[in-house]
């Protein structure tokens, strides 16, 4: 199956907050979104772990 489940942590505090589906076929590279961290409560970047 293409599609995955994947995670964001923020890179200040480290919380994971949000999940979202990739093709990881189409798109291999990882993704940096900014997102509001409830805990930092600003938006922040956050990256794709696994």
């Amino acid at each position: 199956m293409a599609q995955e489940i994947i995670l964001f942590e923020c890179t200040k505090c480290k919380n994971r907050g949000y999940s979202t589906t990739k093709n990881k076929k189409k798109n291999p590279d990882k993704l940096e979104l900014n997102k509001f961290c409830r805990t930092c409560r600003k938006h922040t970047l956050h990256k794709e772990i696994k």
